[in-house]
């Protein structure tokens, strides 16, 4: 195995790569105001962003689930991989070299077995590439593009290749590459056959499937002679970095314009994400044989910030299976902040077909929202039932009034509660928006009886949302927002970590005992074994790490990020972040520790008064003394009594 990576090229990698940068690719950030950026959390569901970045520490944070880290622990976290294969990934886009300390120059054959698989569909997906541009055998694949309108530079833009025929072609030229059969299998790649690895795509026209961040992880295969006995349509089994149900095609191309214009067009092949792209309708993206569902809603909410005016467009064919997906979308519907509606286009063409037929604008025109999802649901549940009789109102009210319910917005659910009423033929409005309104609300109270309360007393953190008294955290004692003890002491470490500058030397001679909250002592404690503050000073960025990893558990970890990525909350009247603001949070918090120190002395005074030793009386009051003139002087000079 390859030897540790060399420290300084570790570092190399984290100062190369912004964070910004990276977590973009998954995710639309906004401002958030004091040089962070937010947006709605890649490592579990929210539905206003709780998830920070500060570009100028390296860091991000998640107030909501309290995960954190740096650049490398994001790209870790987010695809799955280990510390190596993270470096090593970041490492090949800001075009650095590993060192590694046993074995020198890290050779292909030793990296991680996802960082291997990347490559190998990377390597496979240039060389189907190669073959349709190049190959004769290819021809045929040539044409089927051509007759549907897609010519070389189209092929080129999606990357669309040719398997040839042979048994084994591409697994030959890999295993040439260095890649074993056991990898060329575990990749999906290559399957086994009688004697050995075979080709597991073979005369076929091939789409690369790419994840958001833009590297291939499988294949879409499109059967082209009739000789072949398999589906029309061949996919990548599940591998360890393909899963069809998390995937979308053309996400990789799509997602800046997603992101920019708070819309995306979901479509039901390769061909219509292509037709749709070259129509100039860039935010298309598909399901890979798969129906679209939970996991794919993460993926463009993440996107779409679920801003009010965001919208997602399916388009489905309008014959029978067509109908059915849309209605299994509508299922998901309401997973969503965005709008979502439903295009069908005439005749029931798809965008590929609609592009050869009438054109580029007629595949603009048709993804403009024409119908709301909901709406379309709804007809179709009121189309199976004869609304001529009272019993068919009223078994299709029974079946639609759910749907409707489940609208979160309560405006819009009564409007579309009327709209129904009108669907239906029942000139009584008000008994079904009332029917629909109990509805929502037995399914409110189901839901506040089914989920469990959550714990107003443990706390890793302080909510950047004044108005609260606690929110939950990693476990640990309370802490209360409104105690000025512990606000105080969070704003001093808030410092620490991102202005170590303001607040050295002064504060790496602050005891671990002057932080009264428990999980506030334990990141005093970090920092003083990383260096201190006076560390920061000259090496920030590398700092917060060695504070991270002086942390003894992913309860204080988790802190330190929050710490580091949270905002510096001013008082009024405060200009900024500076000297004078440091400074009052450094005497503040030593009064404060002080004024501690003085209570339990003059306990002590009581005690030994009348009959405690003369000498140890003395020593005691002594003590007291000397306290009290510091508190003065810290009283009337400030930090400069420190």
């Amino acid at each position: 195995m390859a030897g540790r990576i060399n420290d300084e090229d570790v570092k190399a990698v984290r100062d190369a790569v912004p964070i910004d940068a990276v977590v973009s690719e998954y995710l639309q950030l906004r401002n958030a105001g004091g040089g962070n950026l937010k947006g709605l959390c890649p490592f579990h569901d929210e539905k206003s962003p709780s998830f920070q970045v500060s570009p100028s520490k390296g860091f991000f944070h998640c107030f909501g689930c309290q995960e954190g880290g740096d650049t490398i622990t994001f790209v870790m976290k987010i695809d799955h991989l280990t510390f190596s294969e993270a470096v090593e990934r970041l490492a090949g886009q800001a075009g650095i070299t590993l060192r590694y300390e046993e074995g020198g120059y890290n050779p292909s054959h030793q990296r991680g077995e996802r960082i291997r698989l990347v490559e190998a569909h990377k390597i496979a997906a240039q060389w189907y590439a190669e073959q349709l541009a190049t190959s004769p055998e290819a021809d045929t694949g040539r044409a089927f593009l051509a007759d549907r309108g897609f010519d070389q530079a189209a092929a080129q833009h999606f990357g669309v290749g040719y398997s040839p025929q042979g048994w084994d072609h591409l697994t030959r030229y890999l295993r040439g590459k260095g890649f074993s059969d056991k990898e060329l299998v575990l990749s999906g790649i290559a399957q086994e056959g009688r004697r050995g690895p075979i080709d597991r795509f073979r005369g076929r026209l091939m789409w690369p499937i790419r994840d958001i961040g833009g590297d291939v992880v499988g294949f879409g295969a499109r059967k082209l002679y009739e000789a072949d006995n398999g589906p029309k349509y061949l996919n990548t089994p599940e591998t360890a970095i393909y899963k069809k149900s998390q995937v979308l095609y053309g996400i990789d191309l799509a997602k800046k314009d997603i992101a920019k214009a708070s819309r995306a067009v979901v479509v039901e092949g390769y061909t219509d994400v292509m037709a749709c792209h070259l129509a100039g309708v860039t935010t298309a993206i598909a399901t890979c044989g798969t129906a679209f569902g939970g996991d794919h809603i993460k993926i463009l909410r993440r996107l779409l910030m679920d801003n009010g005016s965001a919208r997602v467009i399916f388009t489905f064919d309008g014959d029978a299976a067509g109908q059915k997906a849309a209605l299994r979308a509508f299922e998901d519907d309401q997973k969503f902040a965005a709008e979502t509606y439903i295009a069908i286009a005439p005749d029931g063409m798809d965008p590929c077909d609609l592009r050869l037929a009438k054109g580029d604008d007629a595949v603009a025109d048709l993804v403009e929202p024409r119908t709301p999802l909901f709406e379309f649901a709804l007809r179709q549940i009121v189309s199976r039932y004869d609304l001529d009789t009272p019993a068919g109102r009223a078994a299709a009210l029974d079946e639609a009034a759910p749907v409707v319910a489940r609208i979160k917005n309560s405006g819009a659910q009564h409007e579309v509660a009327v709209q129904l009423a009108g669907m239906l033929g029942i000139l009584d409005t008000q008994f079904v928006v009332k029917r629909i309104a109990q509805l929502a609300r037995w399914a409110r109270d189901r839901g506040g009886r089914g989920a469990p309360a959550p714990d107003r007393h443990q706390h890793g953190g302080v909510s950047q949302h004044q108005g609260a008294a606690t929110r939950p955290g990693p476990r640990g004692p309370a802490l209360n927002l409104r105690n000025p003890v512990f606000a105080t002491e969070r704003e001093l470490l808030k410092l620490a970590l991102q202005r170590p500058e303001l607040v050295s030397p002064a504060f790496d001679a602050y005891g671990v005992d002057e932080f009264t909250a428990p999980p506030y002592a334990a990141v005093r404690e970090a920092i003083l074994a990383a260096g201190g503050a006076e560390f920061g000073v000259q090496d920030p960025q590398d700092y917060l790490v060695r504070v991270r990893e002086a942390a003894p558990d992913d309860t204080v970890r988790a802190m330190v990020t929050e710490l580091a990525v949270e905002a510096i909350m001013l008082h009024r009247g405060v200009k900024g972040v500076d000297d004078v603001y440091a400074g009052a949070q450094l005497v503040t918090v030593r009064r404060r520790a002080v004024e501690r120190r003085i209570r339990d002395i003059t306990g002590r005074l009581t005690r030994l008064s009348g009959h405690g030793d003369p000498a140890e009386l003395a020593a005691v009051q002594n003590e007291l003394w000397i306290l009290q003139q510091y508190d003065q002087n810290l009283r009337v000079h400030g930090a400069a009594a420190l």
